[in-house]
């Protein structure tokens, strides 16, 4: 098949690699705002390069992959459905909940496929870790843990478009933490602090970030975030039922130091990058979507599957606002 990528930043340049590896993809085209990402990239890759998003999406790609900056996933995503193209669309939807119901609006009835990147969900450790919960081996769930630690701060450029740390890094936990469970969040507390750069006070966000999250059932989850984590790139889950407990990333590469007398554990290279940490995950995702463009599957993951860890943000970043549980029907639209 002949695929497009729209954006070629760290992640899509990432994509790029991957893309001309699949044995599905036949030809890739890619375009950027910037010319000189282009060029360095057509420099190392066997790409066809396209002048403008319009152009690659009217050059007849059979499915396009959007990895530009969020500002842009509306109007991208929503021109590739509507010159029928199957969209791969980085998320978030938007850069609000809000904005991402009128993009599904929009896109509804349309019969073109849409999946959104939660690369999680196509990584081994947390698709055993959905298995054991549907298997019912861990008994009723009364606790889980979520953990994402950056190494370091994104650029200030980025973090005053992100829209805040539960909306741009926690919201990966929240889909997990659906996704693996089966549950749904009703209820949330979160608090937030800066110790770190002075950017993400004037982008009114928070460098390090907590959140007590009540399932539906019962469960509660509690998930720790932070863009200083200098050990490495930490992602954690942790699973806690009535006959079972079982952690994924609980692995030699783990960026942990035991003080504990005489411990080795962990003693690997810790991961350093999201994309060294999920790596894999990252080529089985879009593996998934060659599928989806060829007919061979469903969406693995909607915008509606998107908006609903939206949600969770939101509610998040209204708690962190006005320092009070909020329930996520209260954000709802």
């Amino acid at each position: 098949m002949r695929l497009g990528l729209i954006g070629l930043g760290r992640i899509g340049a990432f994509h790029a690699e991957t893309l001309t590896r699949l044995s599905a993809v036949e030809s890739l085209v890619v375009t950027d705002a910037r010319p000189e990402a282009v060029k360095h990239l057509a420099d190392r890759l066997d790409v066809e390069v396209a002048d403008s998003a319009a152009l690659l999406l009217a050059s007849g790609v059979d499915g396009v992959v959007i990895a530009a900056a969020t500002d842009a996933h509306p109007e991208l995503l929503l021109a590739a459905v509507e010159a029928g193209v199957p969209v791969f669309c980085e998320k978030p939807v938007a850069r609000s909940a809000a904005e991402g119901v009128e993009v599904l609006r929009r896109v509804s009835g349309s019969g073109v496929p849409v999946q959104i990147g939660y690369p999680r969900r196509f990584d081994e450790g947390f698709m055993a870790a959905r298995a054991a919960v549907a298997s019912g081996e861990l008994g009723w769930l009364h606790t889980v843990r979520s953990t994402t630690l950056d190494p370091a701060p994104p650029p200030p450029a980025y973090v005053a478009v992100s829209g805040g740390i539960f909306r741009d890094c926690s919201v990966h936990d929240f889909d997990a933490i659906r996704w693996v469970t089966g549950r749904e969040v009703v209820e949330v507390y979160a608090a937030g602090g800066n110790r770190g750069a002075e950017f993400f006070r004037d982008a009114g966000d928070a460098d390090t970030a907590s959140a007590v999250l009540t399932l539906d059932d019962g469960t509660l989850a509690v998930v720790s975030n932070t863009r200083y984590n200098p050990r490495g790139y930490d992602v954690r889950l942790e699973l806690h039922g009535s006959e079972d407990s079982i952690a994924v990333g609980l692995e030699d590469r783990l960026p942990l130091r035991s003080v504990e007398p005489g411990a080795t554990f962990p003693a690997g290279r810790p991961h350093h990058f999201f994309m060294d940490r999920f790596g894999a995950a990252f080529r089985a995702e879009l593996a998934a979507f060659t599928e989806v463009v060829a007919g061979r599957r469903t969406s693995p993951c909607t915008i509606a599957d998107a908006l609903e860890a939206g949600w969770i943000a939101e509610a998040c970043t209204l708690s962190l606002a006005e320092h009070r549980p909020v329930r996520v029907d209260e954000v709802r639209a």
